[in-house]
């Protein structure tokens, strides 16, 4: 299980600024005005081969109006759920009182915890550090999460105290031949019911009340000869809308099944439709580069122009995985189920197929010339050669000189040509660029005399021009 990470701090100390700076996203808003996030807000922060779930959590401080209660208890649970809490202040703003009655919070939680003084850029950092040891939570970690200044180092001490937990923690092994897959979705979308009907037994507790699954299960079973285990998750709602406790690690534990799974298969509701939640889930899969299938469930409680008008949703809101499966199902009827599974099994197996450079280098020569980059300045940008560089996801490493000039429009361009090519269907593909060395970056080029001549005359042309 990943460990998990909470931001915890008074508005406007910069916490979504330090949570996207940490996660390498942009998924926390930012402004320069308190009280902008009020849900969790979660991610994957990565160093080296070692991950985390971080989460972003509004302030600690009742001034927000009629939202403050609802802020004070998501950032409490945040608190619960984590591993370790970093605590964040601001240097500019000097300690407060407020942050004083936020450590003395934060020791009765008896967690780990990292003070980091934000905001330091252009100002002496040991000065702005020194009033900070007053909250006894150890030496202040002077950072910049707007600039970045020492957040690599922090990342460093992080996993240093992250590390006997993580080994401590029991991890859930699975064998290389078992092929997992994760169902997650919305509460009440069918989830239980769809691994019932696979298995043909009444497995796992079914209600029509939302919320009757509370932890993640795994179910193992035989397929076609082929070894799965199935994992049932608890339905994720709106961050504020939890309010049992038994629901609040919902989220969490959704991430790590994905984390865990081969594959994951996204159950709709299609009575409801396709819902905000519904593509924000898909787009937490897609973060996590897993395989995916889609199931819209209850189709069987749908007519023809019911399903007519689903299916022109799903075109207008799921445009951004087009290269998914999706299919209608009925769970309680158990209509189209294998072809589900089938296709979230075919969609693991793709994640993990291998290409040979050459033909990678061949399709990526050929593309450049049917089809080039555009040109950055007059200066044509070239792709010369490519290869895999590793699977679950496909991982496709091209060299060229600019390639950090390319547009957005055309790795995508490549990325689909890439799919097509080679079939990857159901799976996202990462494209890494490397910028090709020169071998005479380094080498100074020596002027002849007549060179230092004409140099000269130009600098005192120039010269005379100014004056």
């Amino acid at each position: 299980m990943l460990p998990i990470i909470a931001i915890i701090g008074r508005p406007n100390v910069g916490k979504s600024t330090f949570f996207n700076r940490l996660t390498g996203t942009k998924d926390a808003l930012v402004a320069d005005f308190s009280g902008l996030t009020r849900d969790r807000i979660y991610g994957h922060m990565s160093h080296q081969s070692l991950e985390a779930i971080m989460i972003d959590t509004g302030g600690l401080v009742h001034d927000h109006g009629d939202l403050s209660v609802v802020i004070q208890e998501q950032t409490k649970l945040a608190i619960e759920e984590s591993d370790l809490i970093l605590f964040l202040v601001d240097a500019r703003q000097g300690l407060l009182s407020s942050d004083q009655e936020i450590a003395r919070q934060l020791r009765k939680e008896n967690k780990p915890i990292i003070l980091v003084v934000n905001k330091t850029e252009g100002i002496n950092r040991e000065e702005s550090a020194a009033e900070f040891f007053a909250l006894g939570l150890g030496e202040p970690n002077c950072v910049s999460a707007l600039r970045g200044d020492y957040c690599d180092p922090l990342k460093e001490q992080i996993f240093e105290l992250l590390q006997p937990n993580i080994d401590a923690v029991s991890r859930v092994e699975l064998p290389e031949s078992t092929t997992s897959i994760a169902l997650i979705g919305r509460p009440n979308v069918g989830k239980s019911t769809f691994i019932n009907s696979l298995l043909k037994e009444d497995r796992l507790l079914t209600q029509s009340q939302p919320g009757t699954t509370r932890d993640t299960i795994h179910v193992d079973f035989k397929y076609h000869a082929r070894e799965l285990t199935l994992i049932d998750t608890a339905g994720i709602r709106r961050r504020k809308n939890i309010h049992q406790t038994v629901e609040k690690f919902s989220i969490v534990k959704a991430l790590q099944a994905i984390e865990l799974s081969d594959s994951v298969i996204i159950l709709i509701d299609g009575v409801e439709g396709i819902t905000d939640q519904d593509a924000s889930l898909i787009g937490l899969v897609l973060q996590n580069e897993r395989a995916l299938t889609i199931a819209v469930n209850k189709s069987d409680a749908l007519d023809e122009d019911q399903l007519e008008a689903l299916k022109r949703n799903i075109d207008r809101k799921l445009r951004f995985v087009n290269f998914v499966d999706i299919n209608n199902v009925s769970a309680r009827e158990n209509e189209n189920l294998d072809a589900v599974l089938s296709s979230a099994i075919n969609a693991a197996d793709v994640a993990l197929q291998s290409v040979p450079t050459k033909e990678v280098s061949k399709l990526i020569e050929h593309l450049v010339l049917t089809n080039p980059p555009p040109s950055i300045q007059g200066r044509r940008i070239k792709l010369k050669y490519a290869h895999q560089g590793g699977s679950q996801p496909p991982i496709f490493i091209i060299y060229g000189n600019q390639t950090d000039k390319l547009r957005k429009s055309y790795k995508r361009f490549l990325a689909n040509q890439l799919r097509k090519r080679f079939g990857f269907w159901g799976t996202p593909i990462r494209l890494e660029f490397r910028n090709s060395s020169n071998p005479y970056s380094e080498k100074k080029n020596k002027l002849s005399t007549r060179q230092w001549r004409k140099r000269k005359r130009v600098i005192r042309l120039r010269k005379k021009r100014k004056s």
